[in-house]
């Protein structure tokens, strides 16, 4: 069965709906409490080139699961209607598919990054290690 709408094709108009942001408006916004940046890379990915500083770990595969408060999983972070929720994955091509995602799902208060985390990095943005990141997230005096 050939395929009748493409990756790039599904990527557009994801792109068309969902709110789109620099990496230096995320950067102008890190630290704010109405702001939740939300790294969807698989965990290889996380190992090989850590993460942005305070990113929510969900990966792509169970992001609708973590979102929807009917589901096993549901990640109560994510009802949490006072924070923006900025996605990011690599490029910024599965970051406009979850933000889309989540859009249909009924989520107002998601974006997601342009260019994903390469873009982040080419700016010279901050990024830690995944052991950083874990250490972090960490309780205080849990080892």
């Amino acid at each position: 069965m050939p395929i009748t709408k493409g990756f790039r094709q599904l990527v557009d108009e994801a792109m068309a709906e969902v709110t789109t942001l620099s990496v230096a408006q995320v950067q102008a916004r890190m630290g704010s409490a109405d702001l939740q940046i939300v790294d969807i890379r698989d965990p290889r990915e996380l190992e090989r080139g850590g993460t942005v500083p305070g990113a929510l770990l969900a990966p792509r595969g169970m992001l609708e699961f973590w979102v929807d408060p009917a589901s096993p999983y549901f990640k109560p972070v994510f009802g949490d209607e006072s924070r923006q929720f900025v996605l990011f994955c690599g490029a910024g091509w599965r970051s406009a598919l979850a933000a889309k995602a989540l859009q249909d799902m009924g989520m107002t208060n998601v974006a997601h990054i342009d260019g994903g985390f390469a873009d982040w990095c080419a700016h010279g943005a901050p990024v830690q290690t995944l052991e950083e990141h874990k250490a972090a997230s960490r309780p205080a005096g849990k080892a």
